[in-house]
């Protein structure tokens, strides 16, 4: 009896002790026990995995870490593609990451699915302030942030001075209007025969696409703005069939032969000076500057579709955000705060030579660069003041599936512009609205 009253006090104490133990290790902001050794830990999903960027976030994170004792982050590499199916899946099955890096073009679409964190509970009003406008306009959804913009982008025309003075073009001047950029292509190419050594300009290829030029003209306008489309519109048309006439003025064995040549990704036209212009985004320096080829170019706004119009622009980024159903949303915006202020945006923009959202930061990095490098990333900040993004309609989110066919068969001769930009309205219309 004395046994199994002495054994019934031990399991007694062993409880009580427990339940003291679980009362010391507190309680963190969102009602969830804190982890182990009193700190919370944090998940943190990208897709920086290479071998240059992954070192960056991890140093950033590590930074973090170091800079309070409340908060443990573990970074864990997603590859590309992969990570937006698994976020979805995970928020499905109750157990998100707490951060996680996705497109900054679909926030709103997870915002109203319940799929993401509203995060004005832990932003303070001056937080919109870091950001360029357009990059934080795309965060929000019925007026309040769902996560933070972190890094973005933006198309310029690239040109090769040696070549503008082969051609008896003015290095410093580069085409300003689309019909100069007409003009000056005819000067640069370089034909022997039926075959061209070098291309002038080509507009489809580098990374600005039918899409966006066809917005360029249309005054920056998007296909859907808000609720009302502008896809069969007469500048977008009159875009398209300029499109078309480049391809007909080189000709279709032309396009196709040098599509195929550089393919593989491995040699770029331009880097290689069969291309004389070429359209892509600031980052495409470092593509110049590790091609070990001392290449003199120049970078310059897109051309206006007429004179004293804008240079209308293209762009995308990433974001950070919170997956609904993390454990830890206080820590986690908090942990967002500190990777889009400005010293790990300097860091970031710094380390991998890219456009980041926070503009202090940019500028900042900006004043530290100097020859090409500078020339490069100053013309990049300069020219966001013109760079539309291209959000995912919540009306229509798969409106793109029925336009490209349509640009398709402009650019193959099967349809006119304006025929083909008007069968892709109304197909665009007959999408079940959500």
């Amino acid at each position: 009896m004395k046994k199994k009253k002495t054994l019934s006090l031990l399991l007694s104490l062993i409880m009580l002790f427990s339940l003291i133990l679980a009362g010391c290790s507190g309680q963190n902001s969102s009602g969830s026990a804190e982890d182990s050794g009193g700190k919370v830990t944090l998940k943190f999903w990208s897709f920086w995995g290479s071998e240059t960027r992954r070192p960056v976030i991890e140093k950033m994170i590590d930074d973090y870490n170091k800079s309070q004792d409340k908060v443990v982050v573990k970074h864990t590499f997603v590859p590309w593609g992969d990570i937006w199916t698994k976020n979805l899946a995970a928020v499905a099955a109750g157990n998100p990451a707490d951060v996680v890096v996705t497109d900054i073009n679909d926030v709103s679409h997870r915002a109203k699915n319940n799929q993401s964190t509203d995060l004005s509970q832990y932003f303070d009003d001056n937080m919109k302030d870091r950001f360029y406008p357009h990059l934080w306009e795309t965060v929000l959804y019925d007026g309040k942030p769902y996560a933070a913009p972190f890094n973005t982008d933006t198309r310029l025309l690239y040109y090769n001075k040696k070549a503008f003075k082969e051609a008896g073009l003015d290095p410093n001047k580069p085409p300003t209007t689309w019909k100069e950029l007409e003009e000056y292509a005819k000067k640069l190419d370089v034909k022997k025969g039926s075959t061209y050594e070098r291309i002038g300009f080509y507009p489809l290829w580098g990374g600005y696409g039918a899409p966006s030029w066809m917005r360029n003209a249309d005054e920056g306008k998007n296909f859907l703005e808000g609720n009302k489309i502008a896809i069969d519109t007469p500048a977008k048309a009159d875009a398209l069939s300029w499109l078309a006439d480049w391809k007909k003025r080189y000709g279709k064995k032309t396009i196709e032969k040098w599509d195929a040549e550089f393919a593989n990704g491995q040699t770029n036209p331009f880097v290689a000076e069969k291309v004389a212009m070429y359209t892509d985004t600031g980052t495409f320096y470092t593509q110049i500057r590790d091609s070990g080829k001392d290449l003199d170019f120049g970078v310059a706004p897109i051309p206006a579709y007429k004179e004293g119009g804008r240079n209308w622009s293209d762009g995308g980024g990433f974001v950070l955000e919170v997956p609904k159903g993390s454990k830890h949303p206080k820590e986690a915006a908090d942990f967002i705060k500190y990777m889009t202020d400005v010293k790990a945006q300097k860091y970031w923009a710094e380390k991998n030579y890219d456009n980041v959202a926070n503009k202090e930061a940019a500028e900042s990095a900006a004043k530290g660069m100097d020859g090409q490098e500078k020339m490069v990333y100053q013309a990049s900040i300069d020219n966001l003041k013109d760079t539309q993004l291209a959000p995912i309609p919540i009306q229509y989110p798969d409106f793109m599936s029925r336009i490209n066919p349509q640009i398709d068969a402009v650019m193959l001769g099967k349809a006119k512009a304006k025929d083909a930009l008007k069968k892709a309205e109304a197909d665009v219309k007959k999408i079940k609205r959500k």
